[in-house]
């Protein structure tokens, strides 16, 4: 969409970094490996917190092939659709949708490789809101901290959460630990991304998103951090919210 690249809430220089990456979104050993590293545990905490919230599995029942059949999932600020593809393999009904053109293009052509039905989209929260889009889940993930219009941004994807559904926010803590770990750590000394991918100054303090989605109509469900291990190089959630976290949010109905 032409007004994709102009609603307030896009910062250009982000959607430019991000672009530059496109083609590596799904090279697990390039510029997006701590992503890869990090999907897993994303996709369990939302697959098993929307399983339990919607109550899709009996109690002491296996997990289904397709668990999340029947729920319209929102994918905000897809990327190269790293946590789309989890979730329509899941059977959800998933749209995606990115600022950058070129990230929508790189997931679009992966998603047909993989045989995937994805309605992936060239646009923006606002335009979606706009539009009157409704959604059972959205997840907006590590996308909030790249944003130029914070308040903006945050009440378009809130508008368009359904009563009773949910809205997963995963992002960093403005902290010294994080600046520590995921300025200078990942990209100056380890090197995991290029240098500028993050602004230490637009990581969100887990009240000030909690405010965002409150203010906006929603409740928080549930809070938790997320852990990285060195030694063996994995993820866990745990109660540090001082680097990383997420928290789910839902529209009581």
């Amino acid at each position: 969409m032409s007004d994709a690249a102009t609603a307030k809430s896009v910062d250009p220089s982000e959607i430019s970094n991000f672009a530059a990456m496109a083609d590596e979104w799904w090279d697990e050993t390039g510029k997006f490996k701590p992503l890869h590293k990090f999907n897993p545990l994303r996709i369990g905490y939302i697959r098993d917190t929307v399983i339990s919230h919607f109550n899709l599995v009996e109690e002491g029942s296996a997990i289904p092939l397709k668990p999340l059949k029947g729920l319209r999932v929102l994918d905000i600020g897809c990327g190269g659709g790293l946590l789309s593809e989890p979730m329509a393999r899941m059977g959800a009904e998933v749209v995606a949708a990115d600022a950058s053109q070129t990230n929508i293009k790189v997931a679009s052509l992966h998603a047909e490789k993989s045989g995937l039905s994805i309605d992936y989209r060239h646009t923006t929260a606002e335009e979606l809101a706009a539009s009157g889009e409704q959604f059972d889940v959205i997840l907006n993930m590590e996308v909030i901290e790249h944003v130029a219009d914070l308040e903006g941004f945050a009440a378009a994807c809130c508008s368009m959460v359904k009563p009773g559904g949910l809205m997963f926010v995963a992002t960093l803590n403005r902290t010294m630990k994080s600046y520590a770990l995921a300025i200078i750590g990942a990209e100056y000394i380890l090197r995991w991304l290029p240098r500028g991918t993050h602004n230490w100054k637009k990581f969100l303090r887990p009240s000030e998103v909690v405010g965002l989605v409150r203010q906006n109509g929603l409740s928080v469900k549930d809070m938790t951090g997320a852990t990285y291990n060195p030694l063996n190089s994995t993820w866990s959630l745990s109660r540090d919210f001082s680097v990383n976290y997420m928290i789910c949010a839902t529209r009581n109905s």
